[in-house]
């Protein structure tokens, strides 16, 4: 989701919390829309994981995730 125009940009449906699925949707934004200046998500294992992370950085997009809850 876009958060200035609060429009969800790409999606996908999974049964598991799959990395894969997350960096897939992740490249098809990123074609696109084009590369934001920041990825904020929570800390859930999908979204910490090298894979996801790996493609941010090459993209030089800053990472930014909330923090974890009670």
């Amino acid at each position: 989701m876009d958060w200035y125009s609060r429009r969800v940009l790409t999606w996908r449906v999974s049964n598991t919390l799959d990395t894969e699925a997350c960096r897939e949707v992740l490249q098809e934004a990123l074609r696109c829309y084009g590369v934001p200046e920041i990825f904020n998500t929570d800390q859930g294992a999908q979204y910490t994981s090298e894979a996801l992370t790996t493609v941010l950085k090459a993209h030089g997009v800053q990472i930014s995730m909330d923090g974890k809850g009670p």
